[in-house]
């Protein structure tokens, strides 16, 4: 079990430390964000678009989505195999705050990376 497992089992009915410690990694806004901007794509088509992120990577946190009902994963019986991501209606939910949240962080970027740098030179 790791710790985000461990986390929620200890705090299963806190919704902000719940919610939070799912999309809170350093992957989960990211490819939320990409699905947005680029309604369904492949599992290649992902990994092209968020290009620092490994297979190993995309492919937990596609799965952690999904389970979350976030993401939206479709099968198709051909050959080769088509599978297919989007956003659930969970996930469509959720946009207006992942942009606020971009919209904040451009905003604040600049004064936030001059205050790192102060707190440095103290």
């Amino acid at each position: 079990m790791n710790r985000t497992e461990v986390r929620d089992a200890l705090f299963p009915n806190c919704p902000i430390r719940n919610i939070l410690s799912r999309i809170g990694d350093k992957w989960s806004l990211l490819v939320l964000f990409t699905l947005e901007t680029n309604s369904t794509q492949r599992f290649k088509e992902l990994q092209r678009n968020i290009p620092d992120i490994s297979q190993k990577m995309l492919t937990a946190t596609l799965k952690m989505l999904e389970a979350d009902g976030l993401v939206r994963r479709e099968a198709f019986p051909e050959i080769p195999p088509r599978v297919e991501y989007s956003l659930a209606d969970k996930g469509k939910s959720f946009l207006p705050h992942i942009d606020s949240l971009i919209a904040w962080a451009m905003d604040n970027m600049g004064d936030i990376m001059e205050s790192r740098k102060q707190y440095l030179l103290k």
